[in-house]
């Protein structure tokens, strides 16, 4: 069908029901930024292909409400959809939940297990809980996947699973306030939460080692929903081995059903479906989720996991490059951006412990850069030539680590002055937040205008968040923690780690963005601090040069400029023993000293 089609399909759903309106999230269950395929229902019904979304369909309107990565996508893939674009980033756009109150008066249909119960909670208006995309999208759905889990080992987790249980219980075990109420749980819906607590990984989600599950963790036992295709012997004796209980994934709501005493969720990460299963005798009580905060404080093990991975992160980018360069465009070859994302796959998939990339490699070449979240694919994608701009935003997912790293590069051809000024601007950011001093008690959206700052004084922003947290072997985005705008309450924690990208985007132009991650670690104390708190920094992570060409030197302080030196001395040294001798001399080349 297709997206008009689609919609009036829903319309009638929507009046068999008596709804005046019908609410389709870019969710699933599990309240995954990532998902799978099963649950692409707001793509389905739109045609629009972005991460983020929300869909509202009236019996005479269709809206997509997205932010402001999106914007130049959206308006592409909606085209003659009948589907209004709502720039939901923009100051004077209403959010989904005041349109729906000013504009809609009857009944608003909603599948609760698409919304968390604190997104459930916000909606004004009249709700009803109904799955109306089930009966409508039934031809070529993909089905949940059946891929097998496996253990995941504390060699490269760096801590058990009965530690982590342990710890999480005297967490809840604290939190429980009547004495007399001896029964608890914890019901735990999101993926990378339940891989993290269990050691567990899987296959269910690109780019996500994740399995697709629900947890209830209880004082004397923890249960594991997931389809038992999905365990096999290895897996089923690892699980036993650890005291975990194997049910149906479907049979989650059926067993919150039956449970008794405290019941914890964390109404921003369970869905509705999953509470309305709780007894009404039961104490409901919200949290935070306590695997959310642990998990975001890498162990030492963790963090030189992901020190390994950038290694050979940085091998492979190395020769990456060096074939771009040298070898790519050679007796006047073109290359597409999709031939780019394949060779740099090559590249990393050489590397030991490589499992998958973290994310869709985004391979910008000129104004697609200016796409924030440009998805290239092998039959829609620009033809690359040795001139212009080339933004390279891309991960892996290693055993040892998850990395996540863009630098954009001059391909060849005169630079123009202003691209030269947009990278300088964004570099001087880039390093002024790596370089920051906090105390502790900091938090992300304190520090965020530290990478704006000079594009600030030149007029200039960006719509994306500064910095995200990044998983350990897991999800490429997580939280709580992050660099942006937004107040998040969250302070930056030792074995935080984040991303470091500040961008500035020229639509038809280029795109430029600069990201490194970086480490929460104690700060080394100064002769003049004036209190006793104590205070932080960062060390970077990710092992790669930028390239120099582009930068504006006049700009450029002495500081500045001895930091990237520095950092390209270390690159140097922690790289070149892992390369043959021409990619050696190949990283000098691109990591020699700039002169002031």
């Amino acid at each position: 069908m297709k997206v008009r089609e689609k919609i009036d399909g829903l319309r009638r759903l929507m009046a068999s029901n008596g709804l005046a309106a019908y609410v389709v999230p870019g969710n699933d269950p599990h309240a995954s930024e990532y998902m799978a395929s099963h649950w692409f229902e707001m793509q389905w019904i739109s045609g629009f292909n972005g991460e983020a979304g929300t869909v509202v369909v009236t019996m005479d309107r269709a809206l997509l409400w997205t932010d402001s990565r999106y914007y130049l996508q959206a308006g592409i893939e909606l085209q003659d959809s009948g589907i209004e674009l709502m720039r939901e980033s923009d100051i004077d756009c209403p959010s989904v939940i005041d349109w729906l109150s000013e504009n809609i008066d009857g009944v608003v249909g909603v599948n609760p297990e698409m919304f968390s119960v604190n997104s459930f909670r916000e909606f004004r208006s009249e709700l009803k809980s109904i799955d109306l995309i089930k009966p409508l999208w039934t031809e070529d759905r993909p089905s949940i996947p059946q891929d097998k889990l496996y253990p995941y080992s504390a060699d490269f987790a760096g801590e058990s699973v009965e530690s982590k249980l342990a710890r999480m219980r005297g967490i809840l075990e604290s939190k429980v306030k009547n004495q007399e109420a001896k029964e608890w749980a914890l019901i735990i819906s999101a993926l990378d939460e339940i891989a993290w607590l269990l050691n567990i990984r899987g296959n269910d989600v690109e780019f996500n080692p994740v399995v697709i599950s629900y947890v209830v963790l209880e004082k004397d036992k923890c249960t594991l929903f997931v389809d038992e295709a999905k365990i096999d012997s290895p897996a089923r004796n690892y699980l036993d081995f650890n005291n975990i209980d194997i049910r149906p994934y479907e049979a989650v709501f059926e067993y919150i059903h039956g449970l008794r005493g405290t019941v914890f969720y964390d109404g921003a990460r369970v869905n509705e479906a999953l509470y309305e299963a709780i007894p009404e005798a039961c104490k409901k009580v919200g949290i935070t989720s306590p695997i959310l905060i642990d998990k975001a404080k890498k162990n030492a093990v963790e963090l030189e996991g992901e020190r390994i991975a950038m290694r050979q992160d940085a091998v492979a980018l190395t020769r990456f490059f060096k074939w771009l360069e040298e070898e790519a465009f050679a007796e006047g070859k073109t290359r597409t951006e999709w031939e780019l994302m394949e060779k740099l796959h090559e590249f990393r998939a050489m590397g030991e412990n490589f499992v998958e990339e973290s994310f869709g490699t985004i391979a910008g070449y000129r104004g697609n850069g200016a796409i924030v979240h440009y998805a290239a694919t092998p039959d829609k994608c620009a033809v690359v030539k040795p001139e212009g701009m080339l933004l390279l935003d891309s991960g892996g997912q290693y055993l040892d680590g998850t990395t996540d790293i863009t630098r954009t590069v001059w391909l060849g051809g005169r630079i123009p002055q202003q691209a030269k000024l947009d990278y300088t601007y964004v570099l001087k950011g880039h390093i002024a937040l790596a370089r920051a001093r906090f105390p502790r008690g900091t938090r992300g959206n304190q520090l965020d205008a530290f990478a704006k700052q000079y594009m600030w004084e030149a007029g200039i922003t960006f719509g994306h968040g500064t910095g995200h947290g990044v998983g350990h072997f897991l999800c490429c985005h997580e939280g709580p923690q992050n660099v942006r705008t937004d107040n998040n309450p969250m302070p930056l924690e030792i074995g935080h780690i984040v991303s470091d990208e500040p961008g500035i985007y020229r639509t038809d132009k280029w795109g430029i963005r600069t990201e490194n991650l970086i480490t929460v670690i104690p700060a080394a104390r100064t002769k003049t601090a004036t209190t006793e708190d104590e205070w932080l920094a960062f060390e970077t992570l990710t092992l790669c040069f930028y390239d120099t060409s582009l930068i504006e030197m006049s700009l450029m302080t002495e500081d500045e400029i001895d930091w990237i030196n520095a950092y390209h001395v270390r690159v140097y040294k922690e790289v070149a023993p892992l390369l043959n001798d021409e990619e050696k001399a190949y990283l000098a080349y691109k990591c020699q000293a700039i002169e002031i």
